[in-house]
């Protein structure tokens, strides 16, 4: 093209820079990319305690590092802590019956949401259910219930079959879904005619049925694995040291100490069982239960470690445990979100004692309690929980997820069994926990613990990246 003068030319070249630009802005609007910070990508993924984010992907409040002052958590692959089992809840008794009252596309819809790989499931990896009944079974049950004054040493009428009907169908469906997850069984009660007070609620188990019931675990175990269930571990009893739940059974540290090594280590060692022994499964104010099992040698031989709750003392105390026994592993194993809830409270709390401080503390797992219950927080036995609030609500074939949902979400959907917990410094402002995936990404979970929106740094991958996180909210990174 020939130009006659320069206010032409000029013309030609705005005109070229304008269709230029608007080419560019038409791009932009095609397609969402995670922010990009040098040559890494960053998912940012959201929930607030206003619920207008909710696992949410976030393209806001995601900035190339400026020049400031924020806290800044340096994460390093260098130094790395346990390797994990997984999260997840208890899928109770009551749980699995809702489940397994939905239709059977409603269910297996759920299923693959709860427990699938896809973009659109928060990957569960970790159950743990009841040994017979807990308090939230409809009823109370073992698997060797007799008529009062009788017996049955040899446990020729053990039977799982209270179970047949909801929880194994249900668990059985999960592992089509996810094969590898881990599944840890807790008893609340051994059979009523093996203890002292031949009731459900409270008791001891009597020490002349000791063998018996390390007989009952064994035939526990086979059981499940004829249904195609792998028990990857059991704990001795459900918090040992609480007589007022329906059922329960009181289990002193001696008693455990004496019951594990001179009957249920021996005989799971000659029945080549392979499931894991955990120790406690109760609160975190009385540590020293299970470092005094542990001190006896002979006990420790059989013990994988030890697990925990906490409705009472500080989620700290597990690294006691762990390190006055570093070759035992600890793992948290329940805690509950009382119905109705508060929802900015139960999101703060529970991500910063739980998802991050059990963790931090050389926990392998994090478990909350119940999966799932009824709009009314049913079912339960009569004296068991009336206001445990399940992660969902399942209503017929209508599903609410509840705050518990997102809680575990945040770390389920993207940290898989066999990540590992590298070093990532904290603060009381942005408490955190950063891992390592088996696939080679990193993952930092954050809590920004103020009631202000707060800005911070995070050295992803070298290429450090200013963040903005509202009040109260979590926020997993993945690169």
């Amino acid at each position: 093209m020939n130009f006659k003068n320069r206010h032409t030319l000029k013309f030609y070249l705005t005109l070229a820079v304008i269709i230029a630009l608007q080419a560019c802005d038409k791009e932009d609007t095609k397609t969402y990319a995670p922010p990009v910070v040098g040559e890494v990508n960053v998912d940012f993924y959201l929930t607030t305690p206003d619920e207008a984010n909710l696992l949410t992907p976030t393209t806001s409040g995601i900035f190339p590092l400026a020049t400031n002052t924020n806290f800044t958590i340096n994460v390093s692959e260098n130094t790395s802590y346990q390797e994990m089992d997984g999260f997840g809840y208890t899928l109770t008794g009551g749980s699995a019956t809702l489940m397994n009252n939905m239709s059977s596309s409603s269910r297996a819809d759920l299923l693959q949401e709860l427990f699938g790989s896809s973009d659109t499931s928060i990957g569960l990896s970790y159950l743990r259910i009841s040994i017979g009944a807990s308090d939230l079974d409809a009823t109370t049950f073992s698997y060797n219930d007799l008529p009062n004054g009788q017996t049955d040493v040899n446990l020729d009428n053990f039977s799982i079959n209270p179970d047949m009907a909801n929880l194994i169908p249900v668990l059985q469906e999960i592992l089509e879904i996810n094969p590898n997850i881990k599944i840890l069984g807790s008893p609340w009660s051994a059979p009523t005619w093996m203890k002292s007070n031949n009731s459900t609620i409270g008791g001891e188990l009597l020490p002349q049925y000791y063998d018996t019931y390390a007989n009952y675990f064994v035939k526990y175990i086979e059981a499940m694995a004829a249904q195609g269930i792998i028990i990857d571990a059991i704990t001795i009893q459900n918090e040992p040291e609480n007589p007022y739940n329906n059922p329960s059974m009181v289990m002193s540290a001696e008693q455990q100490k004496t019951f594990i090594r001179d009957h249920l280590g021996p005989t799971f060692q000659t029945e080549n069982i392979a499931t894991k022994i955990i120790l406690f499964d109760h609160n975190l104010d009385h540590p020293e239960y299970p470092i005094s099992i542990l001190n006896d040698a002979t006990a420790k031989n059989y013990i994988d470690g030890s697990a925990f709750h906490l409705y009472a003392g500080q989620i700290d105390n597990m690294s006691l445990v762990h390190n006055a026994h570093p070759d035992k592993n600890v793992y948290f194993t329940e805690q509950w979100i009382q119905a109705p809830g508060n929802y900015e409270a139960d999101l703060k709390w529970h991500v910063r004692e739980l998802l991050v401080g059990a963790p931090r503390n050389w926990s392998k797992n994090v478990l909350q309690w119940n999966l799932a219950a009824d709009p009314n927080n049913n079912p339960h036995t009569d004296g068991g929980c009336t206001e445990c609030l399940g992660a969902i609500t399942i209503d017929g074939n209508s599903v609410q997820r509840n705050v518990g949902y997102y809680i575990m979400g945040h770390a389920s959907k993207f940290v898989p069994a066999g990540a590992v917990r590298i070093e990532s410094n904290t603060a009381s402002e942005f408490p955190n926990v950063a891992y390592k995936t088996p696939d080679g990404k990193i993952v930092v979970i954050v809590l920004n613990n103020s009631d202000v929106q707060n800005a911070l740094n995070i050295n992803a991958a070298d290429n450090p990246i200013t963040v903005t996180m509202p009040a109260g909210a979590v926020a997993t990174f993945v690169w």
